[in-house]
């Protein structure tokens, strides 16, 4: 069972690493950037290589490094944009000296410019940055719906990813809040969401979760996450996730709004719950 959570990166990815494997963790996400800018951190090479030892040391699963929310990749204005562009080139260059592990981006959000335009827009811009020789999957992640996003069903996600020129390079990142705000009843039906999402997008594709909790209820479109068992998808939920055959060999990331200590406690509840049901 692979857990983790997000993790600043300012301590740099060797720190990030060990600051996990302290929590109990096995796998973790990071912003690749700022999350409100647009400015990275110069690359340190020998830092991203002794991450790499450590991860195969400790046996770690891939981890995922995650797109500053202000990238907009259907954005109406050009420079937005370009900006985008510019930031998932940069990226994605940069975890070349991560190799093997993935690269998560929110779709976008259309600005009134309406979803088809908007999935055109992403599908451009990623047949334009991905490459064939790369070593990262980029991974699209679910969406709640709020304002004029895209990704919020997978519909939206899977007219995407019909549209990207190299497939393999592509998956999903189902976050449990996201879709559970979308309308997905993964409290009830959890097996008819997968199912679902087979269908439409192959569970093949999926690579990673987002394992939170949701402060409103199924269907509110409001993005909010809440810690593991305090939200209306609830604990047991969220260990059918977690264990569900077809789901508990992915890398698995706490979002919820808790520090370094809570998540460690989390954590280990999960791994206790989780053992607990077999």
């Amino acid at each position: 069972m692979h857990i983790g959570s997000h993790l600043s990166a300012s301590g740099g990815f060797l720190h990030m690493g060990k600051e996990a494997l302290k929590m109990g963790a096995n796998t973790f996400q990071f912003f690749t950037r700022n999350p409100r800018g647009g400015k990275a951190k110069k690359m340190d090479f020998a830092d991203a290589q002794a991450l790499q030892d450590f991860l195969m040391a400790n046996r770690f699963a891939p981890i995922i490094a995650h797109a500053p929310y202000t990238m907009n990749a259907c954005a109406a204005k050009t420079e937005v944009c370009e900006f985008a562009l510019s930031a998932m080139q940069d990226d994605l260059a940069r975890m070349e000296y991560l190799p093997g592990n993935y690269y998560n981006f929110h779709p976008g959000s259309h600005v009134g410019q309406g979803v088809p335009e908007g999935i055109r827009k992403i599908t451009e811009l990623l047949n334009v940055v991905l490459t064939p020789e790369q070593h990262t999957t980029v991974l699209l992640e679910t969406m709640a719906g709020k304002g004029t996003e895209v990704g919020r069903s997978f519909e939206e996600l899977g007219a995407i990813l019909d549209g990207v020129r190299l497939p393999e390079k592509m998956g999903v990142c189902l976050d449990t809040c996201h879709v559970f705000d979308a309308g997905y009843d993964i409290v009830q039906n959890l097996e008819d969401v997968l199912e679902q999402f087979d269908r439409i997008i192959g569970l093949q594709r999926l690579k990673a979760i987002h394992l939170n909790d949701s402060k409103n209820p199924m269907g509110s479109h409001k993005d909010r996450h809440e810690a593991v068992g305090a939200g209306y998808i609830g604990l047991p939920a969220l260990l059918g996730v977690l264990t569900h055959p077809k789901l508990r060999e992915l890398p698995f990331i706490l979002e919820t709004p808790l520090d370094i200590a809570g998540h460690t406690q989390e954590i280990a509840m999960l791994r206790k719950a989780a053992a607990d049901r077999k």
